[in-house]
């Protein structure tokens, strides 16, 4: 089943900051990062920042309710690379499949504008989430990436071994 994407309006901004809190450092979820980094993963200046910068939030919304159930990031890197972040899932849809449709209707839509790769990055000790994306196709480029450690915005850091592993995954083939 596919997961209808639509993109963000600006009256979206409060629900996609409290939804992406809540799965990234609230307490429930299988995947949340508060044992290693504090604080709120966003903020409303933080997402202006991201769309001002050419990132496009996509919305998967409940057909009756309209609550948002799930959001994820995608940017042009080049015409045929994206780069995807931010795939966020309500706690209380994770380990039911929602995830992996998530990432099938975002893959799809950048394939759709010309995507060829997309290109994402994790935070090392994410090992579950790191794997997660691995059984989807997405390979360990060898690159890593330096924590922002001097930028708080995106929380604060509980220990000093954290930086971005580089994953990537071939579209249409």
């Amino acid at each position: 089943m596919t997961v209808p994407l639509q993109p963000a309006k600006e009256t979206d901004f409060p629900a996609i900051i409290a939804l992406m809190n809540a799965a990234f450092r609230g307490t429930e979820g299988w995947s949340i990062e508060g044992d290693y980094i504090a604080g709120e993963r966003t903020s409303e200046p933080l997402l202006r920042e991201e769309i001002a910068g050419g990132a496009l939030y996509l919305l998967a919304k409940d057909d009756v309710t309209s609550a948002l159930l799930g959001c994820v990031s995608l940017r042009a890197s080049w015409p045929d690379r994206w780069y995807l972040g931010a795939l966020t899932v309500s706690p209380a849809l994770q380990n039911a499949g929602f995830g992996r449709r998530l990432l099938e209707a975002a893959e799809a839509y950048a394939a759709i504008q010309g995507a060829r790769t997309i290109e994402m990055t994790v935070v090392n000790v994410r090992v579950s989430l790191i794997a997660w994306y691995e059984r989807r196709g997405y390979r360990r480029t060898g690159e890593t990436r330096p924590f922002p450690y001097d930028d708080n915005r995106y929380g604060t850091p509980k220990r000093s071994d954290l930086e971005f592993v580089v994953l990537e995954r071939q579209l249409g083939g």
